[in-house]
């Protein structure tokens, strides 16, 4: 009589193989998606060479003498003009940022007075050369992006140099009788905060700005500086501004007081690389 043989090896293989699929099936649809690469920021640098029609208003005073008031406008401040340069740049990745403005401007003065000194034609003749520095560098970070309007806030520093040489002599037809000259001035750094905005109208044009504080007694009292303007973007790279600009600083040590206010119309050609 022939025996049975019962064969429980294979159905027993065919269940483990299908318990191992369904647990390896649950492993990956419990496994989090892996999220695909963030493209790289682009950075771009932006330049914007700059023309500031600026007059000055408050007081300055020198060698410890009580200040004087000052009261300049962009024309009496052009005829004594010798050099100058002002431009902003920028460099970005659409999050964090540096920028960056630079201010230079040297003026010089004659002015002479003729009186008659007991009979005798004596003259007092003045020349004063000032220069003037302001560097910004700050940090930017973003914290408003739409494809109308952007929003950066700002933390950094701003040191000044401003200069001042003069030259005094009196004369009566020969040698001076009498001569003056002295330098003075200050270098300093203050620490810089505000933010940065602006907004497109359209695919032309746009507006612009920022607001600036700071000094906080570090260096000067106080400073600030607010500019507006509009903008005309003539293409991709290149486009146009037109705003308004004022800046204040009230800077007082070792007898040497600058506590003055800049304002005038802003002209300025921006380039984008």
């Amino acid at each position: 009589m022939a025996k049975t043989r019962t064969i429980v090896g294979f159905p027993v293989l065919i269940c483990a193989i299908a318990l191992a699929c369904t647990a390896r099936a649950a492993d990956v649809e419990t496994e989090p998606p892996v999220p695909p690469p963030s493209p790289e920021r682009e950075w771009t640098l932006t330049v914007a060479p700059y023309f500031w029609i600026a007059g000055i208003d408050g007081k300055v005073g020198l060698f410890g003498r009580e200040p004087v008031e000052v009261n300049a406008s962009f024309s009496d401040i052009i005829k004594d003009f010798k050099f100058g340069g002002m431009v902003v740049s920028e460099l970005n990745n659409g999050t964090i940022g540096i920028f960056n403005d630079l201010m230079y401007v040297n003026t010089k003065s004659k002015e002479s007075v003729t009186r008659s000194l007991g009979g005798v034609p004596a003259t007092l003749s003045a020349t004063v050369d000032v220069s003037s520095f302001t560097g910004t560098l700050m940090g930017e970070y973003r914290v408003y992006s739409e494809p109308t309007a952007t929003l950066d806030l700002m933390a950094g520093a701003r040191i000044w140099d401003i200069h001042n040489d003069i030259d005094i002599s009196l004369t009566a037809g020969g040698p001076p009788l009498a001569a003056f000259s002295g330098s003075d001035g200050a270098t300093w750094v203050d620490p810089m905060i505000g933010a940065k905005v602006r907004y497109n109208i359209n695919e032309t044009w746009y507006l612009n700005g920022w607001a600036l504080i700071g000094g906080f007694g570090v260096g000067s009292d106080l400073t600030w500086d607010l500019l507006a303007g509009v903008g005309y973007q003539y293409n991709e790279h290149v486009s146009f501004a037109l705003g308004y600009r004022a800046l204040g600083v009230d800077y007082d040590h070792d007898g040497f007081v600058y506590d003055v206010v800049q304002h005038g119309p802003i002209l300025g050609t921006v380039i984008k690389f």
